[in-house]
């Protein structure tokens, strides 16, 4: 501590020198003396998710199905097949030090459930404990008895898994690699889904609670694992043991750890219900030969950074150039104006900051062979990160984009803090050399947008409806179930990321608002895209959950109709607003000749029918007959009635009233009206407006005097 301490000190005073390279070379050997000293890493957690308030403030990260409950964490979905999840500590682990030659030895203590989602008796597939690449990732195709931890090899399309040391709990045999003789196994695992180390299991012993301790022994070199099974008491444990040299089986110095799960056609519960982990460093050479190796290494370094020093000075001053070959040579520069930005960006404890330079190298300096896309705040490319064997999206936010810097504040706070199966997981951010990046997860199986209208290959109805179901989920869990309501104003197909399983990840949080859930409105800029925007948004420009509700309603009628929120390719040239003409087919009784006609008559009648309708009713002109993301999503989920919608779309007033403090406020209502499904009354709002700004336009005796103006004429 005292070491990283001291660095970081020295660096900040050679940051602020006028002529860093003279000034701060004294300071330059102190730290080079300082980094030769030995380290002492170590990590300590200890959750116990039973207790409340542990887990909403446990440092871990979810990924694919993983989510967390009130005390404990799901890792897959068990309500439908073929369901895969991760979760991993927040930071990474030391394994071992090059440098120093020390090695970690470790231990994990864990209580687990492995228990049946259905009354079928069959079931599969279970659960590991695994070591991999920092930051964590999803293999893209490790369904079934892969447990999310090796692609599966029989198909040629997967590339190499990341290196990935496991100790797996498997409850389902499966024939090409599992052991004979029992279904169910615990097993160390070393970059292969085939164990080198297995212990059988009674048929149906995954069924409750267990615990389990994993032990690495740096100096032994031994991986091994204790499971015991919790009710009933006293039973016997169950142990396996493998040697594993964590430096020469391919994992990076700092890793990831943590649990996956998986599942097939069969399906059962994996849940954690608490979690604890201690590292400590444990020198694999005498003190004698460390101290004799230290104190050579930091003469010649000494020796080497004096040679350094004394040749950039004079390459400086014969070429004036910069030796980064081609990387800026502020590349890892903070500017000074940035202080404030840095204290900003890292109270978040998840995403972890990058260096330009690495991010350079992971693009190829920003290839365009490398470019993803992009869009209005910038490029996205794709990268490696090859210390950490990672595929990466990296958003490279436009230096001229007039609010650049605070949507990407806004994004790196905000979806930084989130945890969710349904959003875009937030890896890490960099702004250096002038630049602004965003590094996320990459989703590979691309935006929504390019499935719906760029890409050859038709999108089924029943992923369709999976994608519906996953972006519900998301506004749910960002309005109702996070600790503050965040409103994402800018929801539409390309913000909708796709994993390699086609479930929904909403991404892009540059625009998002943090809303007390005491507060339903947030008034500011103007923001969003065409299309997609409340009509209400444009005039008051007050973004609320409301306004969210309005943009997932036009993507719902994308998803069902394949056509995009304007339709251009009438018979008579004529444009017609998506909304509309939905709208004009309900009132009709032809609702379903909306229908995607690229499905050729696949789908389910039923969930379309509901997908239009929900649509339809988030996106009515009134905001205050549009139902929460809660109630839309009773009603896509078969658990609630059809909504009953006026067979003619409403037209929008807008209502101008005084304001109790002498300025005028706005509010919207319509001409004709409607009931809500669930109470025949309009729908109170989620998140309560500012009451000076909130009117209830049937019963406000003030209406009289109210200027109304068809909200189509309003710009």
């Amino acid at each position: 501590m005292l070491k990283t301490l001291h660095v970081r000190f020295m660096a900040k005073v050679m940051k602020r020198a006028k002529c860093p390279l003279v000034l701060s070379f004294p300071y330059l050997l102190q730290v080079i003396w300082w980094c030769c000293l030995p380290q002492a890493t170590s990590l300590s957690f200890d959750y116990d998710f039973s207790v409340p308030g542990v887990l909403a403030g446990a440092d871990l990260r979810y990924m694919n199905d993983s989510a967390a409950l009130q005390d404990r964490i799901e890792l897959t979905n068990y309500s439908r097949s073929w369901s895969t999840g991760r979760v991993a500590y927040g930071k990474a682990v030391r394994l071992w030090d090059e440098s120093t030659g020390k090695v970690a030895s470790f231990t994990s203590n864990f209580a687990f459930a492995i228990t049946p989602a259905t009354s079928n008796s069959a079931r599969g597939d279970g659960m590991a404990f695994f070591l991999g690449p920092y930051p964590p990732s999803m293999p893209t195709d490790a369904r079934g008895g892969h447990l999310a931890l090796i692609n599966n090899r029989d198909n040629p399309a997967n590339k190499d898994s990341p290196r990935t040391v496991a100790v797996e709990f498997d409850a389902f045999k499966n024939a090409g690699w599992d052991p004979d003789g029992t279904n169910c196994h615990i097993g160390v695992n070393v970059n292969d889904i085939r164990s080198a180390e297995t212990t059988a299991l009674p048929d149906g012993f995954f069924n409750g609670i267990m615990s389990a301790s994993v032990r690495y022994d740096a100096q032994a070199a031994t991986l091994s694992a204790t499971l015991r099974l919790d009710d009933p008491p006293g039973q016997s444990p169950y142990t396996v043991s493998a040697n594993v040299d964590l430096r020469n089986v391919g994992l990076p110095q700092e890793a990831a750890v943590g649990f996956s799960a998986s599942i097939g056609d069969l399906v059962e519960k994996h849940q954690i219900l608490s979690w604890s982990f201690q590292s400590s460093m444990t020198d694999s050479k005498t003190k004698g030969t460390s101290l004799i190796a230290g104190l050579v290494s930091s003469g010649l370094l000494i020796l080497l950074a004096i040679a350094v020093w004394l040749g950039y000075r004079q390459y400086v001053k014969r070429k004036g150039k910069n030796i980064h070959d081609n990387i800026p040579e502020d590349a890892d520069e903070t500017p000074l104006d940035d202080q404030d930005m840095d204290s900003e960006l890292e109270k978040g404890t998840a995403p972890r900051r990058f260096s330009y330079s690495e991010l350079w190298r992971a693009t190829r300096g920003f290839s365009d062979d490398e470019k993803l896309g992009e869009g209005g705040f910038g490029a996205v490319y794709r990268g490696f990160l090859h210390d950490r064997g990672l595929h990466v999206a990296i958003k490279r936010v436009s230096k001229m984009s007039s609010q650049g810097r605070r949507e990407y504040i806004a994004e790196v706070t905000t979806i930084g803090r989130l945890r969710h199966r349904n959003l875009v997981q937030l890896v890490g951010w960099c702004h250096k050399a002038d630049e602004l990046l965003l590094i996320y997860e990459l989703m590979t199986n691309g935006s929504l947008d390019v499935h719906l209208y760029k890409s050859r290959d038709i999108l089924t109805w029943p992923i369709r409806y999976k994608i519906t179901l996953g972006m519900g989920h998301a506004l749910m869990y960002l309005h109702q179930e996070w600790e503050q309501c965040v409103v994402h104003r800018d929801i539409k197909p390309s913000n909708v990321m796709l994993d390699s399983s086609f479930d929904a990840r909403l991404g892009d949080f540059g625009l998002a608002r943090l809303v007390d859930h005491s507060r339903g409105a947030h008034t500011t800029m103007l923001a969003g895209t065409k299309g997609y925007m409340d009509p209400q948004c444009a005039v008051t420009s007050r973004a609320s959950a409301e306004t969210d509700v309005y943009s997932f309603g036009v993507v719902l009628l994308e998803i069902a109709c394949g056509r995009r929120p304007v339709i251009q390719e009438l018979e008579d040239e004529s444009r017609m607003v998506l909304v509309e003409w939905v709208w004009a087919l309900y009132g009709r009784g032809a609702l379903l000749d909306a229908v995607d006609a690229r499905l050729d008559g696949e789908f389910d009648a039923r969930e379309m029918e509901r997908t239009l309708l929900v649509g339809l009713w988030c996106v009515h002109p009134d905001y205050g007959f549009r139902p929460s993301i809660r109630q839309a999503m009773s009603v896509l989920q078969f658990e609630a009635p059809l909504p009953e919608l006026p067979p003619e779309m409403p037209v929008a007033l807008l209502y101008v009233l005084p304001h109790p403090h002498g300025r005028y406020g706005s509010s919207y209502t319509s001409s004709s009206t409607a009931t809500s499904a669930s109470t025949g009354h309009r729908r109170q709002q989620e998140c309560h407006p500012d009451e000076a700004d909130s009117v209830d336009n049937e019963s406000d005796p003030r209406q009289d005097r109210a200027c109304s103006v068809h909200a189509a004429q309003l710009s």
